[in-house]
């Protein structure tokens, strides 16, 4: 595995995305934390959005960021649409663990953004389900 491996997925210097989610609730996505400006699932839509138009770049599926993308579209309201969202996030993961086997230039600029992007929401979540007081162990803790 290669850095940019540990960077898009963790495992390395942070938990993984897999980790940090484990056990979600729509409640718990959907419930607000005094002080903050959006909800779990909120968060957890714009990492998904935005991964996925990354995603769309770094595969050539788009050769720009689409003008007037909602970088912040509406959170979850149901368990069907956070199990949709929370598959698709996955399925990206997964998407961009395979690039970033063997990326091309444009697919390796990409990715690094993305990663860097997504590290900071990741922790987010971390903090977020740590107010919550529902921040799992870390596996094999």
């Amino acid at each position: 595995m290669n850095v940019l491996h540990y960077a898009l997925a963790g495992g390395a210097a942070f938990r993984t995305p897999g980790d940090l989610l484990r056990g979600l609730t729509l409640d718990e996505a959907t419930g607000a934390v005094p002080g903050l400006p959006y909800t779990l699932g909120a968060l957890l839509a714009h990492l998904q959005v935005t991964q996925r138009t990354s995603l769309d770049l770094a595969t050539g599926r788009a050769d720009r960021w689409p003008d007037g993308l909602d970088v912040w579209p509406d959170a979850p309201t149901s368990g069907a649409d956070l199990t949709a969202l929370l598959g698709d996030l996955q399925a990206g993961l997964a998407e961009a663990q395979a690039l970033a086997s063997d990326p091309s230039s444009r697919a390796r600029d990409v990715l690094t953004d993305l990663a860097a992007h997504s590290a900071y929401h990741w922790g987010q979540v971390a903090l977020i389900r740590r107010l919550h007081g529902t921040l799992p162990e870390p596996e094999g803790a």
